[in-house]
């Protein structure tokens, strides 16, 4: 079967990947210069700026998602950098690290607050409970008996928000520390799910960072002889009822295919590229008032200083006459010291990132309309970070020097994603995240893309790209039964009608 994906994001690669194993002939076509979609990065001033991989969910070998890294090639004999923590809370001079380890995260929580000692238990052992249904951590031996009752103590999770989780805690540092990182409105199970990850070192960062992986990725697409065609941009399609014909790219081609992927952000598919409207359940995900869109406000920064005062993640906070405009009150500071050549010799590059909700993101993709309002809002914003930086590594002032500044317009400028979203749905409390079928409501065409299953992320990108691969084989596979027993059943008739001829010497056959 002839397979066109549109769209060659993780997604849309490992979907291609797939097919390709199972003996598919397979094109991808991608609408900018490379591979990767999110998985990206880029160089600035010296700099490399990485700008996707935090974490990989599923470094650990013994994780669910390890073989399917392994496959797609972003793993498999490629090291992986675990840091000592994932990120760091400072408040009244003291500091709280999630370290790499469970159980000094543990002692850590509970030296910084022993009056804190039964809920921060509580806490770590609903994370031990994620690892041992992950297949990581030490508590792989558990029974089905242990795992049902430590299922049911997460339900009280369930039910939270990171803010009222952290309202639970009296130590005003590890309310920091708990509401911080994903901010206070997300569903507390996936901060939990966060530290179960990381804290089992399932969540390490692989050679060579975000660039290349996605670059170890389109290898492994073409090496399987696949087509990747960069510079390809979708507008249209043709249909014949309900099935596709082909496809239309912005530099006036056209690519047929016997079935199709769209790897994309839907809400930029349907009712554009596809000329039918979303389904139904897909568009229930958007209009769902407890799944959230969001996006983030970034500034890289070379620094002058060889080396950075910390490492991973430091969390600070806004300064005041920023939070209202950036819709956040909290910002993340990024050190590259893992990643070979991320800044020039002596010096160091540091990133800044702010999460914002869905009409920040807006106000910005609105406000890049007019050239010279955006561009003064962008120094705005890095001068805000700047002074967060400088206030909390007074040993930075005046040795920062901004790079590049980059929004939610410029996320919907690269992905095509209605609000700059580089994930999917983050939900807030009392959501199970379910996903939705991959089917388009056309015979021949599905979705690979992370907006089926909140909240979205690279291994859900890629897993859906390896869902939407396996309905397109089984539907390979009836089609290949159907054509067999069509030609059964001709063969049937003809067989009786051959024999007849034969036997009347005056019949041609």
């Amino acid at each position: 079967m002839k397979i066109l994906i549109i769209g060659g994001g993780v997604s849309g690669l490992s979907a291609g990947i797939y097919l390709l194993l199972a003996g598919h002939e397979v094109t991808v076509a991608e609408q900018h210069s490379a591979a990767g979609g999110n998985l990206t990065g880029w160089r600035r001033a010296g700099c490399t700026v990485d700008n996707c991989i935090h974490w990989l969910c599923g470094t650990d070998p013994r994780s669910k998602n390890h073989a399917m890294w392994e496959t797609l090639g972003v793993l498999g004999g490629v090291p992986v950098y675990y840091g000592e923590s994932l990120y760091t809370v400072d408040l009244g001079g003291r500091s709280l690290s999630l370290y790499s380890d469970t159980e000094r995260t543990e002692r850590e929580l509970l030296a910084v607050s022993p009056e804190d000692g039964p809920e921060i238990r509580r806490l770590m052992r609903a994370v031990r409970t994620v690892q041992a249904f992950g297949g990581t951590g030490t508590e792989n031996g558990l029974t089905s008996a242990q795992k049902a009752a430590g299922a049911a103590s997460l339900v009280r999770y369930y039910r939270m928000t990171t803010g009222e989780l952290a309202a639970r805690f009296r130590s005003p540092l590890i309310r920091k520390f708990i509401s911080s990182f994903l901010t206070e409105r997300f569903g507390a199970l996936g901060l939990i799910f966060v530290f179960a990850d990381f804290c089992a070192k399932n969540a390490g960062i692989p050679a060579g960072g975000s660039i290349a992986a996605a670059g170890r990725m389109a290898e492994r697409f073409t090496g399987l002889g696949g087509s990747l065609l960069l510079n390809k941009k979708a507008i249209g399609t043709q249909r014949k009822g309900r099935r596709l014909t082909a496809v239309s790219f912005e530099d006036g081609s056209i690519l047929r295919a016997d079935a199709f992927v769209f790897a994309q952000d839907p809400a930029s598919v349907f009712g554009s590229i596809l000329d039918i409207p979303m389904p139904k359940k897909l568009a229930a995900l958007y209009k769902n008032n407890r799944l959230m869109r969001f996006s983030s406000l970034h500034c890289a920064f070379l620094a002058e200083v060889e080396k950075l005062p910390f490492t991973g993640d430091l969390i600070t906070d806004l300064p005041a006459g920023a939070t209202q405009r950036l819709g956040s009150k909290h910002l993340a500071l990024r050190e590259y010291s893992y990643l070979a050549n991320s800044a020039p010799k002596g010096q160091s590059l540091l990133c800044g990132m702010a999460f914002c909700d869905e009409r920040t993101a807006l106000r910005f993709i609105e406000l890049r309309g007019d050239k010279a309002a955006y561009e003064s809002e962008k120094l705005a914003l890095a001068a805000a970070m700047a002074e967060a930086a400088e206030r909390e590594l007074p040993e930075l002032s005046g040795k920062l020097h901004c790079i590049d500044v980059w929004t939610p317009a410029t996320y919907r400028r690269f992905t095509g994603s209605r609000i700059g979203s580089y994930m999917s749905f983050a939900f807030s409390s009392r959501v199970i995240p379910r996903g939705v079928s991959c089917k388009t409501g056309l015979g021949n065409a599905v979705l690979a893309t992370q907006w089926l299953r909140p909240p979205g992320g690279l291994p859900i990108a890629a897993a859906e790209g390896k869902r939407a691969a396996e309905v397109l084989i089984k539907m390979s596979a009836g089609l290949e039964r159907t054509e067999r027993n069509a030609a059964g059943r001709m063969l049937r008739i003809r067989l009786p009608l051959m024999r007849k001829r034969r036997r009347d010497p005056g019949t041609a056959v």
